[in-house]
């Protein structure tokens, strides 16, 4: 009899509790949405870091050049465009205050950023077998190694054109600069062929995607101007 008395107030109190932790637990749930969001960059982001570690203009250009054909190649696998475009656009963060430390300081600056091992992993990776130990292993990291030097050779090839432009490029065109080592001497080669034999293919797939990649920020680079 006693005890019956007071089991609706125990009913209420446990249904309360339980009320409370719920809450408690979706709170919990939002607030690490939340902080899992702002970990993951906005290319304003990282554009904005780009720009206060880089201030060379050549520089900035080769940021833009790489995250173009980066977007272009994560279309083409069907990837995530963003993400792929962002770390290519931060690849050479800390090469213009830091060229002794390449890769290195760049992930001490990510760190404390707070972006994602992934994306700084992927960054530290292109700079593999030169100036970093991690060795490019997903898709992502394989494009971003085997292009950033071949991003070089197409501008450079640009450059000696009569429109002084990608738009007017040709595979065939770059192939015939790949095969004169004097032109464009400081494009390493042997990275780039080290690169298209991880990700499965042919050296002239990479010239294509890459000029394609480029002429979607011709504007951005400065090779749009007098394209035929």
């Amino acid at each position: 009899m006693g005890n019956a008395a007071y089991l609706p107030y125990a009913a209420v109190t446990k249904d309360a509790a339980e009320r409370r932790n719920w809450t408690f637990y979706k709170a919990i749930k939002k607030e690490r949405r939340i902080v899992m969001t702002k970990n993951i960059p906005t290319r304003d982001e990282a554009l904005a870091l780009l720009h206060e570690y880089n201030e060379s203009d050549s520089l900035r250009k080769h940021a833009y050049s790489v995250e173009g054909v980066m977007r272009y190649c994560a279309r083409k696998h069907g990837e995530d465009e963003d993400k792929w475009g962002i770390i290519g656009l931060v690849h050479d963060l800390d090469y213009e205050r830091f060229p002794d430390q390449h890769c290195t300081m760049t992930r001490k600056i990510l760190e404390e950023h707070g972006w994602p091992e992934e994306y700084i992993r992927a960054v530290v990776s292109h700079g593999w077998g030169i100036c970093s130990d991690v060795k490019p292993e997903s898709v992502l990291e394989k494009t971003l190694f085997a292009i950033d030097e071949m991003t070089g050779l197409i501008t450079a090839n640009a450059m000696v054109r009569p429109s002084r432009s990608v738009m007017d490029m040709s595979v065939k065109s770059v192939r015939k600069k790949w095969k004169t080592p004097s032109f464009a001497a400081g494009v390493d080669r042997s990275i780039i062929q080290k690169g298209a034999e991880m990700l499965g293919v042919e050296v002239g797939e990479l010239i294509e995607d890459t000029i394609n990649g480029m002429r979607e920020v011709a504007d951005e680079i400065g090779l749009k101007e007098d394209s035929v």
